[in-house]
């Protein structure tokens, strides 16, 4: 059946293949926020155990929110590692990173999911569908308190 929520299927598409990318960028950084947690280690184990938890918790849930506004626009969500590696711009670690480096890590990858995010605003903007700029604004609000949380633990 055809889609007619007021957004033609040329802006739609548009903005769901902005939305994949914002998927990607928030799938692979919840994976490494996960792995991260696992594999810490040092004075501030349990402080960072436990916030990267949380964060791990917020992106697992976010990822389904982006996924299934990809989905209301029309068009497939990708899935896979494979799908994910060709479209996120957060690199994969080689190795467990000291603490440090994650916490650095962590707030390279929510920098660039915010800048993912507000790239696809324009396209959201232009085309009059708040409920994508909203998801936006939800998702760079999360993103850049993580990595201010994240940056005030190297003090």
């Amino acid at each position: 059946m055809q889609i007619d929520i007021g957004i033609t299927e040329k802006d739609r598409k548009k903005i769901a293949d902005g939305l994949s990318r914002l998927l990607a960028d928030t799938y692979t950084l919840y994976h490494k926020t996960h792995y991260y947690h696992w594999n810490v280690t040092g004075p501030m184990f349990n402080t960072l155990h436990l916030m990267f938890e949380t964060q791990y918790n917020e992106l697992w849930l976010a990822v389904d929110l982006v996924a299934e506004r990809i989905r209301s626009l029309g068009f497939p969500a990708p899935g896979g590692y494979k799908a994910y590696a060709k479209l996120t711009k957060i690199e994969e670690d080689d190795g467990v990173p000291k603490a440090q480096d994650m916490i650095k890590n962590l707030i390279k990858g929510h920098e660039t999911v915010t800048r993912t995010a507000r790239a696809i605003f324009p396209l959201a903007d232009e085309a009059h569908d708040e409920p994508t700029a909203d998801l936006l604004t939800q998702r760079m609000e999360a993103s850049e308190k993580t990595a201010w949380m994240l940056r005030s633990m190297l003090g």
